[in-house]
């Protein structure tokens, strides 16, 4: 799942500390998503890491205390004007405390202070040094001025030290930044609910009936959403890794357990939240039936004999069983008929009682588990067909066009 950069500019800072080599992961990441990448160092990261790594990463001439110059965009006024967003990764805690007192003593702070747009810092310091007051009235001081903060990780530090104050992995930062750099005020901190994945039905403690779904679908509206600034909750079988932390998952098996987790996070968003409407996207494949029993241990192939008859009853149904009154509901709807698929689309808005459904044509078990995908959305008084492409360009569009459900709240915003 490649998140796209394009035409995003991104300048990184890079502070003195042992993980300053972790900037260049950072800057190789912005590339792979197609972002350009400046590197602004102060005199004392060069001990950790040389410009010339910098320079054959990017392709792009490192701003320092040596290279700076005003004669070309290559200083701390220029530099910062083209950039969309200014991360600094790794922060010491000498760099927080000045710029949070604006103090612009050297190429970076000064770059700091004069840039205009986002900022995010990332720590990467001792326990302690984080600790002492200081530096946390400064994280407080630079939080509540709309500084973005990337928390550290707790683990065993460079200096030996066990606690808070390792830089956060590159990729957590990498989302972070692209979050920021995606946002949408209409979806920013608005809580969204996603479920993904087919569910597994046990026959014994071995065996199951399931589906060919992949998850991937949710997944990537997991990413276009959580990108958007939602406060997403992921409830899924299967689809966990490589998501950003900041998505909240739940693990989930069987239909009761989609059906129990779903009902529980719906109540729990919509008493929580009177601001901005929540949203439910219904991607999951759950299993019309289950078997009516579950045998304990593994039953064996010779007590079962020739055939084995399996009794299965009937699932909940989750979108019938939950309280969607104060939700914007988006259903999932796979069908193989292709006289019958889209009436039978359409006829669960008022089946089921949702908002939206997002109908896909298969041809056959293999169109399970591609990177591309084929929806029409459907809403009460529209179809719209978003085409075939990769999952989370295909994500974009659909988040796009579930925004358009709540028409108020989007004049409002």
């Amino acid at each position: 799942m490649q998140i796209d950069l394009q035409g995003k500019t991104i300048l990184l800072g890079v502070t003195g500390s042992i993980s300053a080599y972790k900037a260049c992961e950072l800057a190789r990441l912005f590339i792979k998503a197609g972002a350009k990448v400046h590197v602004v160092m102060t005199p004392s990261a060069e001990r950790f890491v040389s410009a010339l790594t910098f320079e054959a990463l990017t392709r792009n001439a490192v701003l320092s205390e040596k290279t700076e110059t005003w004669s070309s965009e290559l200083n701390h006024i220029e530099l910062g004007r083209k950039c969309d967003a200014f991360i600094i990764a790794p922060a010491t805690a000498n760099t927080l405390n000045k710029i949070a007192q604006g103090i612009a003593d050297n190429i970076l702070t000064q770059t700091a202070l004069a840039f205009r747009d986002t900022v995010l810092l990332a720590p990467a310091a001792n326990t302690q040094m984080l600790a002492k007051t200081p530096t946390m009235n400064a994280l407080t001081f630079l939080q509540t001025n709309h500084y973005s903060i990337i928390q550290p990780q707790d683990k065993l530090l460079a200096c030996g030290d066990v606690g808070s104050g390792a830089l956060a992995e590159p990729i957590e930062i990498f989302f972070e930044v692209a979050k920021a750099l995606c946002k949408d005020t209409f979806w920013e901190n608005r809580p969204v609910i996603v479920t993904g994945g087919g569910t597994r039905e046990k026959l014994d403690e071995v065996r199951y009936i399931s589906n060919f779904s992949s998850g991937k679908m949710a997944k990537t509206l997991c990413m276009a959403l959580y990108l958007r600034g939602a406060e997403v909750t992921y409830i899924s079988t299967m689809g966990f890794e490589g998501l950003p932390l900041g998505i909240k998952t739940i693990e989930a098996q069987s239909a009761q357990d989609i059906f129990t987790a779903t009902k529980e996070a719906v109540e729990k968003v919509s008493s929580q939240h009177e601001v901005k409407t929540p949203y439910l996207f219904m991607a999951a494949a759950v299993a019309d039936f289950t078997p009516k029993e579950t045998h304990r241990g593994k039953l064996k192939k010779s007590a079962l004999g020739e055939s084995w008859n399996v009794d299965l009853k009937q699932t909940t149904d989750v979108l019938r069983g939950i309280d969607k009154s104060a939700i914007k509901t988006v259903a999932f709807k796979a069908e193989m008929d292709s006289m019958e698929g889209l009436a039978n689309a359409v006829a669960l808005l008022e089946k089921k009682g949702v908002d939206a459904v997002c109908y896909n044509l298969l041809e056959d078990a293999k169109s399970f588990g591609g990177d591309e995908n084929e929806i029409t959305f459907i809403a009460k008084e529209t179809q719209i067909a978003l085409g075939r492409s990769d999952k989370l360009t295909l994500a974009s569009k659909i988040v796009n066009e579930a925004k358009k459900l709540l028409s108020k709240e989007i004049s409002d915003v």
